[in-house]
């Protein structure tokens, strides 16, 4: 499947799969910033893309910078439609200011196909042996 991608700035490196296999490709960020401990900032990229019809763009963490640094990736989904800059909302949960970096790997997009539902309005649904059990309704053991 080909995505056609704009790079607003050439300096920054062309999106590509890091190895043969994987599912997401890394995001950079297009500017330095600071993600003061406790803040969420969204971080520009310089890409747009023009992701087929059928599919959509996923945004996700980079586990190194979850792991090591408490930064996770918040509102990740790029609509097919969508031809703006991709912009990552990025929140910092650690205790520390994080520098972020011009060319920086701050995130990765999953670009996957999607099902478009059909919706049909009903006045109740079937009855199932989860009913309505939520969160914490199968305990921890």
């Amino acid at each position: 499947m080909k995505t056609k991608v704009v790079r607003m700035d050439k300096e920054l490196e062309m999106v590509k799969y890091a190895h043969k296999g994987d599912a997401a490709f890394d995001l950079r960020a297009s500017i330095d910033m600071e993600i003061e401990a406790g803040e969420k900032v969204l971080v520009p990229t310089g890409l747009k893309f023009a992701i087929p019809e059928g599919h959509v763009g996923l945004i996700w963490d980079r586990s190194g910078l979850a792991v090591k640094h408490s930064l996770h990736c918040l509102a990740g989904v790029i609509d097919s439609g969508y031809r703006g800059e991709v912009k990552v909302v990025m929140i910092n949960l650690g205790n520390e200011n994080f520098s972020v970096k011009k060319g920086m790997r701050i995130a990765q997009m999953l670009i996957q196909k999607v099902e478009t539902a059909e919706f049909e309005e009903v006045d109740e649904h079937e009855d199932t042996s989860r009913a309505h059990g939520g969160f914490g309704s199968t305990g921890l053991h």
